[in-house]
């Protein structure tokens, strides 16, 4: 083998490595690597999160793990006027890009705060919807964390999760709605393929 095709074997390798050890070790994007949270997303994208969380103005909606702020743009945009968008995010220095991005469009229906998934600040029934795109598999205890969506979600509130195939934290419809059951949600309906998705999540009959 050439020395070109050892190091690309090499390099390969350790992408690989490090993929597989990310994913058994669920962490938050890094805020050095939210260059990659800009990655274009043509399955999973701004339109398509719209139309299956269907925000109206005056609603209050939760996002959890904004990162950069790619879509809470435009849910921030949807909710007004009369609405905000609260974000929530483990990383301060992700809010903070989250806030300038948002004053650059001038923007002032969005609320940081930061917090753990598993451990939401607010109280029951605080929102009207919630969703989170490809997070859910950063949270170290996923069913925890929508245990949480779930009790802060009002009764007849949406969840929308996002998920991408590829994304080292992938989670799979099948395993979705396990977590889901588990979490006492069930599963509204979903878009997209089962490798790039939106799926609404509902609260399970009593």
């Amino acid at each position: 083998m050439s020395y070109r095709r050892r190091v690309t074997a090499a390099s390969l390798a350790g992408v690989v490595a490090a993929a597989l050890w990310w994913r058994a070790h669920p962490s938050a994007c890094p805020y050095g690597q939210r260059w990659l949270l800009e990655i274009p997303r043509p399955l999973i994208t701004r339109t398509r999160l719209l139309e299956i969380l269907r925000p109206e103005a005056g609603e209050r909606v939760l996002e959890v793990g904004p990162g950069s702020g790619h879509y809470a743009v435009a849910v921030a945009q949807r909710v007004a006027p009369g609405g905000r968008l609260d974000v929530l995010d483990i990383q301060p220095k992700m809010l903070d890009h989250t806030m300038a991005r948002a004053a650059r469009l001038g923007l002032r229906t969005i609320h940081p705060q930061q917090g753990d998934a598993r451990e939401l600040p607010y109280p029951d029934a605080s929102f009207d919807a919630a969703y989170l795109v490809t997070v859910l598999g950063e949270v170290p205890d996923q069913t925890v964390a929508l245990r949480e969506l779930a009790r802060v979600v009002k009764p007849a509130g949406r969840i929308v999760d996002g998920e991408l195939f590829g994304d080292p934290h992938w989670v799979s419809p099948r395993a979705l709605e396990r977590l889901a059951g588990a979490a006492g949600l069930r599963l509204e309906c979903r878009v997209g393929s089962p490798l790039a998705y939106f799926a609404e999540l509902r609260r399970s009959a009593a």
